[in-house]
């Protein structure tokens, strides 16, 4: 009996594991194929056409009415529905397909014109269908009230390119007179161009905002331009603030290249001792140019507007509310075609722009008498302004009292030479006539800079000591005001005064990490309200003070168009080609200890964070261990970790190149001779020897080393000069897929050092650059972004946003940035969040997608209100990690499942994409939640179905089954998953389904509900019959006092009744199960 209790007891409970399913299958025992109603698009449109077909396929398990509805939603209405077909389906249990032709009002379809005026602006147009069962009465039922429903939010085409409605008919003769006098005209142009709307920063270097022009389309327009070729009238106005001088002879504020690279009208160069030099082309060909001895001052707004006039040139310069005249007249007309090449606000490969900023330029292309360009955005421009003298201030306060503790002067409060207020050094001259007062600043600017003037007396005794240079007081100020950041005794984490004050004088004194963090708290209102005014001014701050990360940061605000910044390319292009730049040359020396490759390590995943190994490791022993028994892979391993800095090991070349060392010499593997020998050639973490380096090189080239052909070629090249050989071993590297040999080929092209073509071929090296760049080649993607950014290849068509995108990547492998997110991680583990906080936040400023969704992570950790815009902004990059995209699709779903209005539907729309982007990216929770929408009816993307080798036209189930399939591949498979329930769930279902279909299943299915029912009961009452005989032996036979009694041959007869019961029910239950498993498998 005991093993018939086991096997019923099994039974039961795989029973149960699918009761559910069981009951909903005999819910509906006829021959369909689902058990229940089910409606969902078998076609329709991407966008809003009248007359376009929707197909709808569906089935009633009882009589039902249908519906489809578009419903448009507007800047003033929202849930009107312009259109409606309702149909009655009588036929049960068969699927059905509904053919409903889309007739649309002509408001929502086509263009405005004279006859249709009342346009629709619909913003958001969903088509939609619902079914329900026909209820008695009176009831009618609704999209809201319906038992399924589904919906597709269509693609709205722009008013400007809708259709023209067609006529109905001959107008009226009045109609017609209103119409005869209108006359078609071209979309408005105007020869008013604003070359810059927004401030723009420059360091002085050869970076600058390139501006192209093209022909006018309106007729006139473009003759009187072509008329102006050889007799100009054009008029640019800029403002400008200057930092510095020029550091070299000349520096560019407006220059024009034309498209053989030449100089061309008109160029406005600033000289370094303040004076203007104008020069154009005259129509004889020859270049001509003037000096306006103006010497424009420092730290103010400085307006000047050039007037080309024929062969005159009248410039003003005016600050202060004062203007100064300049005009010369040069011997012949100026020759000026502003479409041939391009213009540049600052600095360019040919010439270096100004130190300090650009305000608003205003280009009149077919000039005017007088340019009216006032300074925009004026609230930002002034408080810049005022925080350049707030600094000046600091420093001169500074360094006055540096001088004073220098000298045996005691700056304790104390000491009677700290300055006193006004009224007291008054009372102290008119009662004991004596000066209160010794220091060369005033009590109202040491009260003013009071956090910094406290700050410095602490610092004095150190001071004393030893002169302080700006680098270490800077990040003095900067380590102490992460400190004092976020009180801890305060509930709310706000900024204190104390911090940013500390943090404004570190900004001052050139620490721009300061500066871009200052912009940071403005920007996010991180512990602040947010100021985008304020966020800005700092943001130009720290990019004019060459900072790479504020370079990004504003290069990454630009190319967005976020908080506050225009959408503009070509002012992302000039600063990420400056930060690109300086991370090339900082690649040179990524072997410094400020300088990390950047690791991805998410601190949400614990996954990532196991990968982390520290000296004192048992893992990292253990591969030491492995390593001196002279295990290869080991010591490749241990070698790279300590060249590199990577899974938290901290740099050490020597230790390195002795592994390196090791692996090299045994001679086995190409890749390890390869590393040596370059290592040997530089002289990096070992004594610099030509000769064996490139003995190894020519040993791991011939074991078929690609990057060893490279290396040779660099060999032959710049130590050999021997250039014909250097580019043999280049186009063997190249055509191996060597980025560096590309590279090195285009640099040969470009320097015309081609033994077989002895000249400069600049189309031939951009090509090989652009090769190298699509692998990451750092110098390459420099390069060849330059030759995009401009356009002025031969075949090379213009496009800056392709060559913001490489220098993105560039900037993203920028070894000080590594250095950022490594101190970051290590502060985070150390418990230090708020430290670890401050500098993720930094790099997210900058634009890393990791960064961002750690922060993201320590915004919620730390109860910070802002981890949806680090989720956001990190969804802005190419490839968003998959838990970001999941946090906004959960984001989104909350919404729309809290939210009744039919705004919903796009929130709804916009957590499919994200939990599919999350999906293509290989997430199996974006799997998962997919297939929860999916089987709620939900539209899936093509990328979906693709990725799935399914289509539209395919059952709901079957896309489920194959998502959650996916999902279990990319899972762990010796864990019990979310997926995988789900999917034992849907395939039992389905098997359960095909089950019902046959009436002897049928009937099998019943008799195991009965049989489930059966052991129910008689297993207990077994259990109690076998008590009562047992206490009945004990007991010499005899029950309990008043407990009715059964006789033996009553008992026996029972016992045997339920052993049959449980016989025939484990045999039914064994049965059902085996034809179960048949149908599932």
């Amino acid at each position: 009996m005991n093993w018939s209790h086991l096997i019923a007891f099994g039974y039961v409970f795989s029973s149960l594991l699918v009761g559910q399913c069981v009951l909903q299958a005999i819910s509906t025992h006829s021959g369909e194929t689902l058990p229940d109603s089910f409606i969902g698009f078998e076609s329709v449109p991407d966008k809003v056409a009248d007359g376009s077909v929707v197909r709808v396929r569906y089935h009633c398990s009882r009589p039902c009415q249908l519906a489809v509805e578009v419903v448009v939603s507007t800047l003033r209405k929202t849930n009107l529905v312009v259109f409606r077909r309702k149909w009655i389906s009588s036929t049960t249990r068969v699927y059905q397909i509904q053919q409903v032709l889309l007739r649309l009002p002509l408001s929502i379809s086509h263009h405005h014109d004279f006859f249709s005026e009342n346009m629709l602006g619909s913003h958001n147009v969903t088509v939609r269908a619902w079914l329900d069962y026909i209820k008695r009465g009176s009831q009618i039922s609704t999209y809201h009230s319906s038992m399924l429903r589904i919906y597709k939010v269509l693609q709205v085409t722009p008013l400007s390119k809708r259709p023209s409605r067609p006529p109905a008919g001959c107008p009226s003769w009045s109609a017609r007179l209103m119409t005869s006098s209108r006359i078609h005209q071209c979309p408005h142009e105007s020869d008013v161009i604003d070359m810059l709307k927004f401030p723009l920063a420059s360091t002085g270097e050869h970076f600058g905002v390139l501006r192209r022009f093209q022909p006018f389309i309106n007729g006139d327009l473009e003759r009187a331009r072509l008329h102006a070729v050889t007799q100009p009238s054009a008029t640019l106005s800029v403002w400008i603030y200057l930092l510095k001088w020029c550091h070299m002879k000349l520096c560019g504020i407006i220059h024009h290249v034309n498209r053989r690279n030449l100089y061309d009208s008109v160029l406005l160069q600033l000289s370094d001792s303040g004076n203007l030099i104008i020069q154009a082309r005259v129509t004889a060909g020859e270049d001509e140019a003037f000096k306006a001895n103006v010497a424009l001052p420092l730290w103010k707004w400085i307006r000047l507007d050039c007037y080309i006039l024929d062969s005159k040139v009248l410039l003003d310069a005016t600050w202060d509310e004062e203007t100064r005249r300049f005009e010369y007249q040069f011997q012949n007309s100026i020759h000026f075609d502003d479409t041939d090449g391009y213009f540049v606000i600052g600095g360019s490969k040919y010439i270096a722009g100004i130190h300090g900023y650009f305000g608003p330029v205003k280009y009149y292309r077919l000039g005017t008498k007088e340019a009216k360009n006032t300074l925009q955005p004026k609230s930002t421009l002034q408080q810049l302004e005022g925080a350049h003298k707030e600094c000046q201030e600091i420093r001169t306060f500074t360094k006055a009292f540096l001088q004073e503790a220098s000298t045996a002067h005691l700056l304790s409060p104390a000491n009677k030479a700290v300055c006193s207020p006004d009224f007291l050094r008054l009372l102290g001259q008119f009662r004991r006539r004596e000066k209160t007062c010794s220091q060369a600043w005033s009590w109202e600017t040491q009260h003013k800079h009071s956090t910094l003037f406290h700050f410095l007396q602490s610092q004095e005794d150190e001071i004393r000591r030893g002169p302080w240079s700006m680098k270490n007081l800077q990040s003095a100020l900067f380590d102490l005001a992460i400190d004092k950041m976020f009180p801890l005794e305060e509930a709310e984490n706000t900024i204190t005064s104390e911090s940013m004050a500390l943090l404004q004088a570190s900004s001052c004194f050139g620490n721009h990490r300061a500066s871009l963090l200052l912009a940071t708290i403005h920007l996010s209102g991180l512990g602040r309200a947010v100021n985008q005014e304020q966020g800005h001014v700092y943001s130009l701050i720290g990019a004019s003070g060459d900072d790479r990360f504020a370079l990004m940061h504003a290069g990454y605000k630009h190319t967005h168009g976020t908080d506050g910044f225009p959408k503009d390319q070509d002012m992302a292009y000039s600063y990420y080609s400056n930060a690109g730049a300086q991370s090339n040359a900082d690649s040179l020396r990524i072997h410094e200890n400020e300088q990390y490759t950047p690791e991805y390590i998410y601190i949400s995943n614990e996954d990532d964070l196991k990968t982390l190994k520290h000296e004192s490791s048992d893992v990292f022993e253990f591969l030491k261990f492995q390593a001196e028994r002279g295990d290869v892979d080991s010591q490749k391993r241990l070698g790279m970790m300590l060249y590199w800095g990577r899974n938290g090991v901290s740099k050490d070349v020597s230790r390195a190149v002795e592994w390196f060392e090791r692996r090299a010499m045994q001679m086995t593997d190409p890749s390890a001779m390869y590393d040596y020998s370059i290592l040997l050639m530089k002289g990096q973490g070992v004594k610099r020897n030509y000769t064996r380096g490139f003995q190894l090189l020519k040993k791991a080239a011939a074991m078929g080393s690609i990057n060893a052909l490279n290396g040779l070629g660099w060999y032959h090249g710049m130590v050999l000069k021997d250039h014909k050989t250097a580019m043999n071993y280049f186009q063997q590297a190249a055509l191996n897929g060597s980025d560096d040999g590309m590279f090195n080929l285009g640099v040969y092209h470009l320097s015309g050092r081609n033994p077989d073509r002895p000249w400069r071929n600049e189309t031939a090296a951009f090509q090989h650059f652009l090769n190298a760049s699509r692998f990451g080649h750092v110098a390459a993607s420099v390069e060849a972004a330059w030759y995009l950014s401009t356009g002025g290849l031969p075949g090379v068509s213009q496009d800056v946003e392709r060559a913001v995108i490489m220098l993105k990547k560039v900037c993203d492998q920028n070894g000080h940035l590594g250095f950022m997110i490594r101190e970051a991680l290590q502060a985070y583990l150390q418990g230090s969040w708020q430290e670890a906080f401050v500098k993720y936040a930094l790099a997210a400023e900058a634009g890393l997608g990791l960064a961002q969704s750690n922060v993201a992570h320590l915004c919620e950790e730390l109860n910070l209100a802002c981890q949806w815009r680090y989720h956001n902004y990190s969804l802005l990059n190419s490839d968003p990690h998959p838990s970001a995209l999941l946090k906004m699709g959960d984001y989104y779903y909350n919404c729309y499942s809290s939210s009744s209005r039919e705004d919903s539907l796009s929130l709804a729309e916009q957590a499919v994409s994200m939990y599919s982007r999350g999906a293509l990216a290989g997430s199996p929770q974006g799997m998962y939640n997919l297939a929860l929408l999916a089987h709620h009816g939900h539209v899936l993307p093509q990328g979906i179905f693709s990725l799935l080798n399914a289509s539209r036209h395919d059952e709901p189930d079957f896309v489920v089954e194959k998502l959650l399939k996916r999902c279990v591949e990319a899972e762990d498979e010796e864990a019990l998953t979310p997926c995988s329930l789900a999917l034992l769930r849907l395939q039992m279902g389905k098997a359960l389904r095909r089950m019902t279909q046959n009436r002897a299943q049928l009937f099998l299915t019943y008799a195991s509900l009965l049989s489930i029912f059966v052991i129910v009961v008689a297993v207990p009452l077994q259990s109690y019959l076998e008590h009562r005989r047992a206490s009945s032996v004990r007991g010499g036979g005899h029950g309990a006092e008043g407990t009715p009694r059964l006789t033996p041959s009553g008992e026996r007869r029972l016992q045997q009744t339920t052993d049959v019961a449980v016989t025939l029910a484990g045999v039914c239950l064994c049965t059902f199960w085996t034809a179960l498993l048949y149908h599932l498998l």
